[in-house]
């Protein structure tokens, strides 16, 4: 059964079955795809996308560093997030435009001739861990996989070959019977989950670690950043040796999927008393109050999916 009925690819809306990729393509032979992951949140005002500008600016950035020549501006992006989640009829969605190499070439230089082309995908998707995650918090592992040194590829980027190292460190942490992986930077520092970013609280201080140490500086991480300052929350972003997953008081971890998640224990270690703490607590309802009503959405990081959809059809 198809999750939905319609996917927009190169311009237009097909039916999930029609939304094809050939054989050939370079993207599925060397992973030479940018993408973003967008949610969009049923409100008491209607369906808004969380951040859907700064998603596309990521995209369109990443899209630079592979050399990547988008078929379409980034205000073409937008309306077409917005017309593919109304088609479908959906209230809150996940969002996954990608754009890829679709051409058929072996080289790793691929010329400017071999042609880019760029879909979007808007399904259903709750809690990434499920519901009871969000309450009750997971159960995680610090994975034997580290993440790449920053010279290798750039973990900035949101390239689909980055996500094999993600498959490697979730995979080994759901065969432990766990449902996530830590990974270590190469210089064994802490770096990030296989699809999160990483929070770690400590008496009054929020930690988390730089940009520096192998890590996606994720959107979710930039708003949580954001909140926990205004709430008077001292934050510091530095380097942090393993052992502060053992001696923090709260820790969590923060992704467009993944949202604002509690860790329970590490290594089967208890976080504090093994219950989410007060910190994220606050910044979850903090961040959840975005889309109830009960936090003013003064950095403007609400779109209504009606208003991108209208901007298409005027266009």
């Amino acid at each position: 059964m198809n999750p939905v009925q319609w996917i927009w690819q190169n311009g237009k809306l097909k039916a999930w079955q029609d939304a094809t990729v050939h054989i050939g393509a370079h993207a599925l032979h060397y992973g030479s795809s940018v993408f973003e992951g967008v949610r969009v949140y049923a409100t008491a005002r209607g369906s808004r996308f969380f951040r859907l500008r700064d998603h596309t600016d990521r995209l369109c950035l990443s899209a630079k560093v592979y050399d990547l020549q988008l078929p379409y501006s980034a205000d073409a992006i937008d309306r077409a997030c917005a017309e593919v989640v109304a088609a479908n009829g959906l209230a809150s969605a996940y969002v996954r435009p990608i754009a890829y190499r679709a051409g058929f070439t072996f080289s790793l230089a691929p010329s400017r001739d071999v042609p880019v082309e760029f879909a979007i995908v808007a399904i259903e998707w709750g809690a990434m861990h499920g519901a009871q995650a969000i309450e009750q918090g997971v159960d995680v592992c610090v994975s034997s996989w580290n993440r790449a040194a920053p010279n290798t590829y750039p973990a900035g980027v949101k390239a689909g070959g980055n996500y094999l190292s993600s498959q490697l460190i979730a995979q080994e942490a759901v065969r432990g019977g766990y449902a996530e992986g830590i990974a270590l930077a190469p210089d064994g520092n802490l770096s990030e989950g296989a699809g999160e970013n990483l929070f770690i609280v400590r008496g009054s201080k929020l930690y988390t670690p730089p940009v520096g140490c192998g890590i996606l500086a994720g959107i979710t991480r930039d708003s949580v950043l954001t909140l926990a300052r205004e709430a008077g929350i001292d934050v510091v972003e530095q380097v942090l040796p393993r052992e502060f997953l053992y001696f923090a008081d709260e820790v969590f971890m923060t992704g467009t999927a993944a949202e604002i998640t509690p860790v329970r224990s590490v290594d089967r270690k208890p976080v504090g008393n093994g219950k989410p703490g007060a910190v994220t607590r606050a910044l979850q309802k903090a961040s959840y109050g975005l889309f109830d009503g009960s936090t003013m959405d003064k950095h403007g990081w609400l779109t209504p999916v009606q208003s991108a959809s209208a901007a298409r059809e005027a266009a």
